[in-house]
């Protein structure tokens, strides 16, 4: 494939013309991209690597069915939605198809973050409230409405949390306030929730939404306890409030289990409000709100249109639809619970070879290995994490880190992963792991982790045999 530029003078012309704030994966060694097939991505030079890190590419990159829908839609027209075309019933249709019959009301958009804000204004709509509880750690968004209630932007910034936002304890049974030696630990998380709502009624302020990601992403890869969103969606909707469950990067099939996050949870939990996006189009701009009748009269009652442009175009509602035919077709939803439970297999093989390995958990083809320089205080190994990223790029896999300390290797890739994909990822990993453990001992400084620096930080074998030194640059994505 022809290039415009130079890998030099992209970077070069990156960093003349695009915002500092919008960061690369791997700043230190940035990886040019041209094309991409299936689970597979391709350098300047050719370069094949295993992407380990795109959920959004979710059935594929570049895949035929889907390309070839959208080249034929865009040929006989793309127009603003408010004209009438059957594209979007015909996409409605398969969607709410896939959910509880009380989930039957769909709202177009172009992006995830465009879902929760209109998530929001629904839920504050419903019940004439403003207050939102969500979770440690918890990203929903880019808008403004959105990072007051993601912690994971917020707490790092200078941005004082709104009075109306409530941060609950995230339920993670590894690193958590409860962990997997409670009782109850579901019950426990819950009433942590409850205890905000009655905080709250005592200030005199009331709760319009409870929202999380079904299964959370960027906190690290936390799936909640049995039985959690159940007992929240109890305390919630006692309040008056609703419950939104986030659906932007674990929705279509991803958990293997279900088609949709929410799902794995039990089938007598069902929000009231779910967003989804990502992968919805494949990397086309798709992304949809669906809730219940009551709650869309109710936002229509406020006499306020709601338009968007190109929320349900006819091409991306071509494309929807070319996803959810290909997802069935190839029985992706399948293939992600055979794959994820085979890797997670391995490498929870690979966490009784490994002291870095903390915790493997995940479900399907969403997969988090926490990293640790200690098991038993589950010391975050943050600069190890990401140095671990930055190896396995040499080895042509592309992975990410992440959570409250960085030091959870994510593995989200397209739903066409394939056993011989897995055990590559595995092998490399081990062989990372094995020369890292090799190569550091008992004391290490500890990572300055404040956003946006570069922090060097050196790691010492016994007997100063050996140093390696980990490059840590923080970064703020969620993809």
């Amino acid at each position: 494939m022809c290039e415009l530029y130079s890998k030099e003078a992209t970077l070069a012309l990156r960093g003349k013309h695009i915002g500092p704030s919008c960061t690369v994966f791997f700043a230190e060694d940035p990886v040019k991209i041209v094309r991409a097939g299936r689970q597979y991505m391709f350098d300047e030079r050719g370069r094949r690597y295993l992407d380990c890190i795109n959920n959004v590419a979710h059935v594929g990159h570049c895949h035929p069915e889907v390309v070839e829908a959208a080249q034929k839609q865009m040929a006989l027209l793309n127009t603003n939605s408010r004209f009438l075309h059957d594209n979007i019933v015909a996409y409605a249709q398969r969607l709410v198809a896939t959910l509880p019959p009380q989930l039957c009301v769909c709202y177009f958009t172009n992006s995830g973050s465009e879902a929760n804000d209109l998530a929001l204004r629904l839920a504050r709509r419903f019940r004439g409230r403003h207050d939102v509880i969500t979770l440690e750690h918890a990203y929903h968004g880019h808008l403004s409405s959105l990072i007051e209630i993601s912690p994971y932007k917020f707490q790092k910034g200078k941005d004082d949390q709104k009075e109306f936002v409530h941060v609950a304890p995230a339920p993670d049974t590894y690193r958590g306030k409860f962990r997997e030696d409670h009782a109850d630990p579901a019950s426990a998380y819950a009433a942590e929730v409850q205890g905000i709502i009655e905080d709250a009624h005592r200030r005199g302020r009331k709760i319009a939404a409870f929202i999380a990601e079904s299964m959370q992403s960027c906190g690290g890869q936390i799936i909640p306890p049995a039985d959690y969103f159940r007992r929240v969606a109890e305390h919630i909707r006692g309040a008056g409030g609703v419950f939104i469950a986030d659906e932007v990067q674990v929705g279509f099939g991803r958990s293997g289990r279900h088609f949709w996050g929410f799902q794995v949870h039990g089938e007598d939990f069902i929000p009231d409000i779910v967003t989804m996006g990502k992968p919805m189009g494949n990397g086309h701009p798709l992304a949809c709100v669906v809730t219940t009748r009551e709650i869309a009269e109710a936002f229509h009652g406020s006499g306020m249109e709601y338009f968007n442009t190109f929320g349900g175009n006819p091409v991306s509602c071509a494309v929807g639809l070319a996803v959810l035919d290909v997802i069935e077709k190839e029985d992706l939803q399948g293939n992600a619970i055979r794959v994820g439970n085979y890797l997670t297999e391995l490498l929870n093989k690979q966490k009784a070879k490994h002291t870095l390995i903390g915790d493997i958990r995940g479900i399907g083809l969403f997969i988090g290995i926490d990293l640790v320089r200690d098991r038993e205080r589950r010391t975050p190994a943050t600069a190890e994490a990401q140095h671990v990223t930055y190896k396995m790029k040499e080895k042509q896999v592309l992975l990410s880190a992440d959570g409250p300390h960085r030091n959870v290797l994510k593995i989200k890739p397209p739903m066409c992963f394939t056993r011989e994909d897995a055990e590559f990822l595995v092998e490399q990993l081990d062989g990372v792991l094995t020369v890292l453990e090799e190569s550091i001992g008992t004391q290490t400084e500890p990572a300055n982790s404040s956003e946006n620096t570069l922090h060097r930080t050196k790691v010492q074998a016994p007997n100063e045999k050996c140093k390696l030194t980990v490059y840590l640059k923080c970064t703020d994505k969620r993809i």
